[in-house]
């Protein structure tokens, strides 16, 4: 199943990759206590870690949305023929992403709206493609939401020393400022409604203008958190952050907010990142929180 539903939205999930991302569990996800990943070993491996090798296996992938008639991408994955030096894993990709969004009944310019949760690498390739010589927006009917606090921190023009620095080489220029300077973009900065069923809300941390999408529709709800989390271990050790979070201290309250909102409006989660089945229920465990179930999503298998 590729496919739930959730009130009067439909939820689709569109794989751009899935896989190991080439890094062991102490380097990707530092602050996680090494015991707990061989406490929950049963259910990490193969779907988030590969037993033999210890590397975190991660998915790149796209949310699509249909709410009110709309057709709304959540994150747009890595891209093609991205020149990334300081990222080689996701240096010039030719992947079949735009035939899997197809697939999914999908063309570009069916797309209504494009969420980007935040600007890193991984979450905004697909925001443009190679026409020739130059990067132009893949889908020219949509309107591009930023929070404006990521647009102004990642615009290399403002000279920002950020923690990530050199490994997102190359990503606003290419990804950002072509759609941005074809009029495409809307810079949000409190939050923004999208309709009556979906939100944009800051969720600062991982980068200042980190956002989540809150779905509420009929019974149902849901958090669509981008990089909030990048393994299942962060919801069982939320003050765990990845190594890639800008501002550690804020990552973690906002962890912590976000997954007590999750159980209390019993919300099911969806990181950017996830494979297996792509999102999870989640209850409070102590002072912490666990899985409580999983979505109904066919699990991926390794595309290495």
């Amino acid at each position: 199943m590729d496919t739930i539903t959730l009130g009067d939205v439909t939820v689709t999930r569109v794989r751009e990759y899935y896989g190991p991302v080439g890094m062991t569990p102490e380097a990707f996800v530092p602050d996680s206590p090494a015991q707990a990943w061989d406490t929950h070993r049963s259910w990490l491996v193969p779907d988030f870690l590969d037993a033999e090798t210890r590397i975190v296996n991660t998915a790149i992938q796209t949310w699509v949305l249909r709410s009110e008639g709309r057709t709304i991408l959540v994150d747009t994955g890595v891209g093609n023929h991205k020149d990334r030096p300081y990222a080689p894993v996701w240096s010039r990709l030719e992947t079949d992403f735009l035939a899997n969004l197809a697939r999914a009944g999908v063309q570009p310019e069916d797309v209504d709206i494009v969420i980007n949760t935040h600007l890193h690498i991984d979450h905004v390739g697909w925001n443009t493609y190679l026409d020739g010589r130059t990067w132009v927006p893949t889908f020219p009917n949509a309107t591009y939401l930023i929070a404006k606090a990521d647009f102004d921190y990642w615009n290399p023009a403002n000279e920002i020393k950020t923690l990530l620095g050199r490994g997102n080489q190359n990503v606003f220029e290419d990804s950002v400022a072509p759609v941005h300077e074809a009029g495409l973009t809307r810079l949000w900065e409190d939050g923004h409604r999208i309709d009556s069923n979906l939100r944009l809300e800051l969720a600062p941390g991982h980068t200042p203008g980190s956002s989540v999408l809150r779905l509420e529709s009929g019974s149902d709800r849901a958090l669509f958190v981008g990089d909030l989390m990048h393994s299942p271990i962060q919801i069982h050790e939320p003050d765990a952050n990845s190594c890639f979070c800008e501002d550690p201290a804020e990552a973690r309250a906002t962890r912590r907010r976000l997954l007590g909102s999750a159980v209390d409006s019993n919300a099911l989660v969806f990181p950017a990142h996830l494979g297996g089945h792509g999102a999870a229920e989640v209850v409070r465990e102590g002072g912490k929180f666990a899985v409580k179930g999983w979505a109904p999503f066919t699990p991926y298998t390794p595309s290495v």
